[in-house]
């Protein structure tokens, strides 16, 4: 049955766009204006409290029942579970996914995020602080990023769905003002990724 996706152009729907490919599920994109605030309807509330994209209905979820799930990193493991793809099976291989998906969400996201932000700011004076500050630790983050993937492939060893969340974010680094030149293993990294036909598929996925 066919996933009910809820999103916008953005680097966390852009996470599940390419997941979904990845893993061969078939969906339907809802888009969710979120520039005139769609997120804020009662309708898309229901399936997503934070009033928040991406958000995502699965008709044919556990026990063949209608299931809703938000949070890109929630939507990522249960993609995962679901479909027994890019989410190993012992615990002891989980565990780097989950830490790698986990600093994605708590920091190489939010982080650049900020410097998106202030960038778009008409003070100079705030702008020049927001950058100073959150452009210096979304670079820091990217320095852990470019060390991991110094000796790995991939961040948590095979693709994985931290891959995906990480990458959501990375498509953005013109935006947040980084040179990937600048971090040789992501840029290794990144390119590698952009290049899978399902990547392609699903950040060419029209999702506004």
């Amino acid at each position: 049955m066919t996933i009910e996706l809820y999103t916008w152009n953005t680097p966390n729907g852009r996470k599940i766009s390419v997941a979904l490919e990845e893993m061969g599920l078939p969906y339907k994109v809802f888009p969710v204006n979120i520039g005139k605030g769609e997120q804020m309807a009662p309708e898309f509330l229901a399936i997503s409290p934070n009033n928040k994209i991406p958000a995502i209905v699965d008709p044919d979820g556990p026990g063949g029942k209608r299931v809703s799930v938000f949070e890109s990193g929630a939507i990522l493991l249960y993609l995962g579970e679901k479909t027994g793809k890019f989410l190993p099976v012992p615990l002891i291989d989980r565990i780097p996914v989950y830490e790698w998906l986990m600093w994605q969400m708590g920091g190489f996201g939010p982080m650049p995020g900020q410097v998106h932000h202030f960038i778009a700011l008409e003070n100079e004076t705030d702008r020049a602080y927001g950058l100073k500050r959150f452009m210096a630790e979304t670079r820091r983050l990217y320095g852990v990023l470019d060390r991991r993937l110094a000796t790995n492939e991939f961040v948590a060893g095979p693709l994985s769905v931290a891959d995906f969340a990480i990458l959501g974010w990375a498509w953005r680094h013109p935006r947040h003002k980084v040179e990937l030149k600048d971090f040789p293993n992501v840029e290794r990294w990144y390119n590698a990724l952009m290049a899978r036909p399902a990547v392609k598929r699903g950040m060419e996925a029209k999702l506004d």
